[in-house]
């Protein structure tokens, strides 16, 4: 065989598989499409998909988008607060830390330095950043801190910290049975870990295991409860 008929064979030859795996990839895209979840731990439920917003704040000036507006703690039990009066923060007369779901109506964002025997969860830096609010029906104002400035630098905490929407509506579909024992920061048996997180704010320790089957110990203002769950819910509940 001469060259040019050996090279129009390789020619033809490499034609036909290109042709084959066209058509093949023709067919497969004529099939109803269906997704398959062969990973069972990958299955996403409404709490997975809830939206949560967050607003990526770097600045001072973003901060103070939140004035006038209402956010609910996510860190229940972990942040304290303190009085605001005259226009100072009073670090010495914290009422103690703000419970988780509370909401917040944002007055302000001031500038403060916070004295070295203030610990509250934020870098001091030189000056700290904090909100500055009322509880609801409530006129007195109180501060929390959100974030810190050294220098050039600026470092803000408000997703972490915050719900920019009632809880009550990004979770709606929780039971009211469940919305009551929160509100009521209490615990039941079948409730979730994040239905849990949200009555009884941030675990302090776990005795490992994963999200959902572990047991999990909450601190809740100087009360401890420690809650067992199992395939996510709550089934042993124990309060010291």
């Amino acid at each position: 065989m001469k060259t040019w008929q050996k090279i129009l064979l390789m020619i033809a030859v490499t034609a036909a598989i290109g042709g084959v795996y066209l058509f093949s990839v023709w067919r497969h895209r004529q099939q109803p499409w269906t997704a398959k979840n062969t990973d069972p731990e990958q299955s996403l439920t409404p709490d997975d998909v809830a939206i949560v917003r967050v607003k990526w704040m770097t600045t001072f000036d973003d901060t103070l988008t939140l004035v006038g507006t209402n956010v609910w703690m996510k860190k229940g039990y972990v942040m304290p607060y303190y009085p605001f009066v005259g226009g100072r923060v009073e670090f010495a007369k914290s009422p103690g830390l703000i419970p988780p779901a509370q909401r917040l109506d944002v007055k302000k964002i001031v500038k403060a330095v916070a004295p070295a025997s203030v610990d509250d969860g934020v870098s001091h830096g030189s000056r700290q950043v904090f909100a500055v609010f009322a509880l609801p029906g409530s006129f007195a104002l109180y501060a929390t801190a959100i974030g810190a400035i050294q220098g050039s630098q600026e470092a803000y905490f408000c997703d972490n910290l915050f719900y920019y929407d009632d809880p009550h509506i990004i979770y709606d579909f929780w039971p009211p049975g469940v919305w009551k024992t929160i509100d009521a920061h209490q615990v039941q048996p079948g409730m979730s870990e994040l239905e849990t997180q949200m009555s009884l704010g941030q675990m302090t320790e776990t005795n490992g295991g994963t999200k959902g089957n572990r047991d999990v110990t909450y601190d809740v203002n100087g009360k401890k409860w420690t809650v067992r769950f199992v395939q996510n819910r709550a089934t042993a509940i124990k309060s010291q």
